[in-house]
C-alpha cells in the first residue's frame, strides 16, 4: 500500500490532510484526516449516504436542509439526489476542504458543487446555527467530527450537548427532523435528545473499513408537526 499526498492545511485547529492510498489493483482511494485522526475516505462511505438518506425519508416535504460538516461530500450528494430538495446549506469550518472541492483536488468536487441548490458557507456549525432566523429548515444533519466519543477537536463536544441541539430545533420547522452522525454509540447523546425533542431514534450503520467490520450510529429526532 502506498499513500501520496495530495493536499495539507493548517490553522489554529491543527493540520488537515488530503491523502490517496493506492494498491496494487484498484482505483486509488482519497482519505482525510485531521490533526492525523482517520476521519473518512471514498472507499466507505455507507454512513454518510445513510445520514442523508434515513434522514429525508423522516420528513414529508424536505425542501431546506442544513448540512454540517462537507467532508468528501457523499451526505450533500445524497441530499441533492432527492428531487423534493430545494436548498442544501453546507457548513463547512476548514477552508482547504472547501477549496479542495472547488479546484477539483476532490475530484468529483467540482461537480458536487455545481448544482444550483448547494450553498458552501465556510463557518463554525455553532455560529452558523445561532444566527438562523428562527425555524428555517426542514433538515439538520450533523457530521462535523467523530461523535461525542471520540472527538477530533475537543471544541465540539459542545456540537452534542443539550444547549447547541436546542437551537437546532428551534431553527427546524414543524416536523422537521435533527440527525447526528456518530463512529461510536452515545448513549448520552441520545438521552439528551430525547430531552430536547422528546424522542430519538437510533439507527446501526455496518461498514468495513481497511479490511475491518465497524459500525457507526445514527440519531434522529423529529419536532413534532401541527
Amino acid at each position: 500500500m502506498e499513500y501520496v499526498e495530495i493536499g495539507r492545511a493548517s490553522s489554529e485547529r491543527g493540520e488537515v490532510v488530503l491523502r490517496e492510498r493506492r494498491a496494487d489493483a484498484g482505483p486509488a482511494v482519497l482519505e482525510l484526516r485531521v490533526n492525523g485522526v482517520f476521519v473518512m475516505d471514498t472507499c466507505e462511505t455507507t454512513s454518510e449516504r445513510a445520514l442523508a438518506r434515513h434522514s429525508l425519508a423522516l420528513v414529508d416535504d424536505p425542501r431546506t436542509v442544513l448540512l454540517g460538516g462537507l467532508g468528501l461530500g457523499f451526505t450533500a450528494h445524497e441530499l441533492l439526489s432527492d428531487p423534493r430538495v430545494e436548498r442544501v446549506d453546507v457548513v463547512e469550518l476548514e477552508e482547504a476542504i472547501i477549496g479542495w472541492m472547488r479546484d477539483g483536488t476532490i475530484t468529483h468536487g467540482p461537480a458536487l458543487l455545481a448544482d444550483r441548490r448547494i450553498n458552501v458557507i465556510n463557518a463554525d456549525i455553532a455560529i452558523a446555527i445561532a444566527e438562523t432566523p428562527g425555524p428555517t429548515y426542514d433538515l439538520v444533519l450533523l457530521d462535523v467530527d467523530n461523535g461525542p466519543g471520540y472527538l477530533v477537536q475537543a471544541t465540539n463536544a459542545a456540537v452534542y450537548e443539550r444547549a447547541f441541539l436546542a437551537r437546532c430545533a428551534a431553527a427546524l420547522q414543524l416536523g422537521g427532523a435533527v440527525a447526528v452522525w456518530s463512529a461510536n454509540d452515545a448513549p448520552e447523546l441520545q438521552q439528551t435528545l430525547i430531552e430536547v425533542f422528546g424522542a430519538c431514534e437510533r439507527t446501526a450503520c455496518p461498514v468495513r473499513l481497511q479490511h475491518r467490520d465497524e459500525e457507526y450510529l445514527l440519531y434522529h429526532s423529529r419536532v413534532a408537526g401541527q
